[in-house]
């Protein structure tokens, strides 16, 4: 059965989500908010920022199995230096295999952050200076988390070379 829902309706929805704080799991629907028992995550842009730096220390321990605890085992990756993307674990993992041969470090540049019931979007502009030759490369970027009841998880990472030089 396939629900339509009018803009005001939705709006309403996702303005009532939004505004209910709690750290109850939410269960798998398509629609959050009033009368749906989903309840919604209370975050603040400070936690949210902080799931780059969690993901940038995992980087720093060079395993590959670390970096991909931070995705959902549902999620995409489109990465920077590949153009494959990257849909199961294993492929993550064997991504961050190669990536992390470079000893990355990243840099924020520029963030923009949106916060819904429990998803979240950082999105923006960042640097990765690699250890082993000292280049810097600047990338566009955008991370989707979703809260899954225990802890906020990666559920879309696209990375892009900056086309300009």
């Amino acid at each position: 059965m396939k629900t339509v829902l009018s803009a005001s309706a939705l709006a309403l929805i996702l303005t009532g989500c939004a505004s209910t704080p709690s750290s109850s799991p939410a269960p798998d629907l398509p629609f959050a908010g009033p009368g749906t028992g989903v309840v919604c995550k209370s975050t603040t842009g400070k936690e949210i920022a902080a799931l780059f730096d969690r993901w940038n220390a995992s980087l720093q321990t060079l395993d590959p199995e670390a970096v991909a605890e931070n995705y959902a085992p549902r999620s995409l990756l489109l990465p920077t230096v590949s153009n494959k993307p990257r849909f199961t674990n294993e492929e993550r993992i064997d991504y961050f295999e190669h990536f992390l041969h470079n000893k990355p470090v990243g840099k924020i540049d520029q963030r923009w952050l949106w916060i819904g019931c429990n998803t979240a979007i950082d999105a923006g502009l960042y640097s990765f200076t690699f250890g082993t030759t000292g280049q810097v490369v600047h990338a566009r970027y955008s991370f989707t988390y979703e809260w899954n009841g225990r802890e906020w998880l990666i559920t879309s990472h696209h990375s892009s070379g900056m086309p300009e030089k």
